[in-house]
């Protein structure tokens, strides 16, 4: 074998072995990131399904609200359907909606996580 092979090899092998105490030194800082993290994988379901409920369960609501709003005024003014009204109300909907799933979604994160830190807390008494 000749010297420049043998110093090809050895620099490959160099690079190699550094590339793989990189990911080894990248692992050993995921897990001690998992062992120190305070939240169970309770915890996190927790703040990751209540919020999301929360607001599918708000939404529908709403949505049900609406309609039923909607249809009470079409009933006692006798109107028919226009498009421009239509697409007024649609509108409106639509913007009353995203307000409230705002409001829901933030105020549905903070419960969640006041309730994660209520169990941590009572935890450590």
């Amino acid at each position: 074998m000749s010297d420049e092979t043998y110093n090809a090899t050895g620099s490959t092998a160099d690079r190699a072995v550094e590339t793989l105490h990189r990911i080894d030194d990248k692992v050993a800082m995921l897990r001690k990131q998992r062992l120190e993290d305070p939240d169970s994988a309770t915890d996190k379901l927790i703040k990751s399904v209540l919020p999301a409920i929360t607001g599918m369960v708000a939404g529908k609501l709403f949505q049900v609200t609406w309609d039923r709003a909607q249809a009470r005024r079409k009933a006692s003014s006798g109107e028919s359907s226009s498009n421009a009204k239509g697409l007024m109300m649609n509108i409106a909907f639509a913007a009353a909606s995203a307000a409230l799933g705002a409001v829901i979604s933030t105020l549905s994160d903070r419960g969640s996580q006041a309730l994660v830190d209520f169990r941590h807390r009572k935890h450590h008494r």
